[in-house]
């Protein structure tokens, strides 16, 4: 851990932790909850991404358009985001304005209004947001690649939610689950910047001092499933989704798969690119990514093209999965090594990036996982490391597919996905 990173945990179970970045004169701070989309019961579906809107809407002390102004008076901004395992709250200011935003980031999560006149405004928001994403077809490919992949369970429902069940929550459902779910242990407040760490800790200490200090439940365990979902729609492009169960935050292998997504589809030389693009002409865009979850992964391929051209497209794609599990060579290790660094490192220059970094790993780990661990961890993958990774990870799982698009070459694209199975067995 970086001597400028300091962390304090209250007696109420939260953690506190700042990096002063001294060649700064802006702060980036936020409080981040242990609590999205896997937390939410059926009929709460969306319910988490619905309170992260409501917290800017109004509060015992501030109305929404103060919440906004004290913010942006000072020329600071406000946001939050809200994921399947964590919603974050934060602001950017000025070093001197810091006292301000926590304030107002304290305000927002402890003194909440809720009005109903607020909440229906909000709904209708939220259904123009779902609308928005539902006709974007690389949005909504991978809402019913989730699905498929954990069907009928939290984390396999979108994180929007659906109209029925954004238009069923109220003030009291909203208060119910803040109550259950925002609870000290499961919070951190991050900062970076032009930050003093025991004015964070002392204003916080105060400030969020009515925060429930029990535990909140614990998110069911993931069930991976895989299989096709397809979705009929009229469009000039097949929109597919390719992937396997990837692996969790923990796994030993989970840097060897990073490698192996990177090599497959990570960039303009990966080997997807090159085949599938430069080589064939099949799409505009074609890339691989894995995305890491508590006790679960999910390792995915994406392409759009031509319907006439879905099935060749599919065939490559799967072509290029097994070949690089048992081909993948030295040098683009090394490559793919060097993109991960560098992308690491150039994020973390960044004091927003950084303290979204900071909670997220005392959410997920408990603990500051230094850059140069990471970088070790990353530098130790050898070629033997990743291939025997990627071959576990193609054989180990189902494939899930999902498609959207007109219909023949989809089913054309889902036929060949199914027999990756059998490929892999």
């Amino acid at each position: 851990m970086s001597p400028a990173t300091q962390i304090t945990k209250l007696d109420s179970g939260l953690t506190i932790v700042t990096e002063a970045m001294p060649q700064l004169r802006t702060a980036s701070l936020g409080i981040w909850v242990g609590a999205g989309t896997r937390y939410e019961e059926l009929r709460e579906n969306g319910i988490s991404h619905l309170l992260e809107h409501m917290a800017f809407k109004g509060t015992k002390r501030r109305s929404a358009l103060a919440i906004a102004e004290e913010i942006e008076n000072v020329g600071g901004d406000l946001n939050a985001s809200t994921g399947l395992e964590s919603t974050g709250y934060y602001a950017r200011v000025l070093g001197e304005d810091v006292p301000l935003a926590l304030d107002v980031l304290a305000d927002i999560l402890t003194e909440p209004t809720f009005v109903e006149e607020e909440l229906a405004r909000e709904k209708s928001v939220i259904l123009q947001e779902i609308g928005a994403a539902n006709d974007t077809p690389e949005d909504y490919i991978y809402e019913l690649f989730q699905k498929r992949a954990f069907p009928d369970q939290p984390i396999g429902r979108p994180i929007l939610g659906t109209p029925q069940s954004v238009k069923s929550q109220s003030p009291a459902s909203l208060r119910d689950y803040m109550h259950h779910h925002y609870r000290a242990p499961q919070m951190v407040v991050s900062a970076a910047g032009a930050i003093e760490h025991r004015q964070v800790v002392d204003q916080m200490a105060k400030q969020l001092a009515a925060i429930p200090a029990s535990s909140a439940p614990v998110a069911a365990p993931a069930r991976y499933a895989g299989g096709a979902e397809i979705y009929a729609r009229d469009l000039e492009q097949t929109h597919i989704v390719l992937g396997y169960e990837g692996r969790s935050l923990h796994a030993p292998d989970y840097y060897a798969v990073q490698v192996f997504a990177n090599v497959l589809g990570g960039g303009s030389s990966s080997r997807l690119f090159q085949e599938v693009r430069e080589k064939r002409g099949l799409c505009y865009s074609v890339y691989a990514f894995h995305s890491a979850y508590a006790d679960t992964g999910m390792f995915s391929v994406y392409a759009g093209t031509d319907p006439r051209d879905c099935t060749e497209l599919m065939t490559v794609i799967g072509e290029q999965l097994f070949e690089a599990a048992e081909k993948t060579t030295e040098a683009e290790i090394a490559r793919a090594k060097a993109m991960m660094k560098v992308g690491l490192l150039m994020a973390l220059e960044s004091s927003g990036a950084r303290a979204d970094q900071l909670a997220r790993q005392l959410l997920f780990y408990g603990r500051i996982v230094p850059i140069d661990e990471i970088v070790r961890r990353v530098d130790a993958v050898t070629v033997e490391d990743m291939r025997a990774a990627a071959r576990t990870l193609l054989s180990s799982s189902r494939p899930t597919f999902a498609g959207l698009g007109p219909k023949a070459g989809i089913e054309s694209a889902a036929r060949i996905a199914e027999n990756l199975t059998q490929k892999a067995a």
